[in-house]
């Protein structure tokens, strides 16, 4: 099975304080991309981290650390295990380095 040839994109600067999330942008298609470019930075796909893992890297990138992890879920970017004390990225996005 060939994967979708995913251009590179240059990082949501315009979103970011000092690489920084501080507010989410009120564009759906501007979050999406924000939070894909997040969770590239925090976690690896299909490597999974603890909760606490998880949200102390997110607090490296971001001022609300509980509610970015809840977004990136939601827009299933981010799985989690039921009882949530695990959690992994599914999605293979343009900021991922395939080289």
């Amino acid at each position: 099975m060939d994967l979708p040839e995913l251009q590179p994109a240059p990082p949501p600067d315009r979103f970011l304080v000092r690489g920084r999330l501080e507010t989410l942008p009120r564009r759906r298609a501007d979050r999406d991309l924000v939070f894909r470019y997040l969770a590239t930075r925090v976690l690896a796909v299909h490597d999974p981290v603890g909760e606490r893992e998880l949200t102390d890297r997110l607090a490296e990138v971001s001022r609300d650390p509980v509610g970015l992890r809840r977004e990136l879920v939601d827009a299933g970017i981010v799985t989690r295990t039921r009882d949530g004390s695990e959690y992994w990225r599914t999605v293979v996005t343009e900021f991922d380095d395939l080289s």
